[in-house]
């Protein structure tokens, strides 16, 4: 049977994520304590219990990594389960989350409701994975290091599945923004071929129908915003007066 009001430690050097999340954890439900990097959360451990530690992986001084070790070693009586925050960016970081004997993979940032799904499955295969037999140690040798694994089938499993699902989670989530710049793109109307345009003039037919300045047609067709202001052509035979005073003065500034 789940327990009520699970507790849980967080461990991230980040005030404003760590924050966060107690705040996004403590609107579902469960009770939440905060540690500021490993060292502190290794502390808070001898002294209290918790059902499950979601800890960030880049911290200073001791990483996600090691500080899983730590736990898997020292603090399982009774088990104690941990999730590891990471942006998974290598394939490397999938070995070092199975050598650190983590249990759940989640990417940062987080997203809410595969946060919880994830804390609700390893609370809700607690009893499962303690009569999961003994622990699996073997060494696998990955982008020219060496590295010794030791966890339960059931863990290995997970922890595999959590980082397909991540995996899977990017993609997705690359799919949708490259169908959002597509159709951005498809969006945006670009200024090609052949225009029709007043001789006399000088308005742009659209594809309306709808004569158009030339300035409003493109400020509507492209991203640019127009300045107004007279070439020296226009200057002379407009404000002629004007235009001899704005030569001597650049004639000035050149003496």
């Amino acid at each position: 049977m789940q327990k009520q009001n699970p507790r849980i430690l967080i461990v991230e050097d980040s005030k404003t994520q760590a924050l966060q999340l107690k705040r996004d954890l403590n609107k579902e439900g469960y009770q939440t304590t905060v540690a500021y990097n490993a060292m502190e959360a290794l502390e808070l451990l001898k002294g209290q219990t918790f059902d499950i530690v979601i800890s960030d992986v880049i911290m200073p001084e001791m990483d996600g990594y090691e500080l899983c070790k730590i736990i898997k070693k020292e603090f399982q009586d009774p088990p104690l389960a941990v999730i590891l925050l990471t942006a998974l960016q290598e394939p490397e970081d999938i070995i070092k989350g199975l050598a650190s004997g983590a249990d759940n993979f989640i990417i940062k940032p987080y997203d809410l409701p595969t946060l919880i799904n994830r804390i609700e499955y390893i609370l809700a295969n607690q009893k499962i994975r303690e009569s999961n037999g003994p622990e699996l140690k073997f060494e696998v040798v990955f982008a020219g290091k060496r590295h010794t694994i030791t966890s339960q089938q059931m863990q290995i499993i997970d922890i595999l599945l959590s980082s397909y699902e991540t995996i899977l989670q990017k993609t997705r989530e690359l799919e949708r923004v490259n169908k959002e710049l597509k159709e951005a793109l498809n969006e945006i109307k670009q200024l090609h071929g052949m225009l029709p345009i007043c001789s006399h003039c000088h308005k742009i037919r659209d594809d309306e129908g709808y004569w158009h300045r030339v300035e409003e047609y493109i400020e509507e067709h492209a991203e640019v915003t127009f300045t107004h202001s007279l070439c020296p052509t226009c200057l002379v035979e407009l404000y002629p007066e004007y235009a001899d005073k704005v030569k001597k003065r650049q004639s000035d500034k050149e003496k």
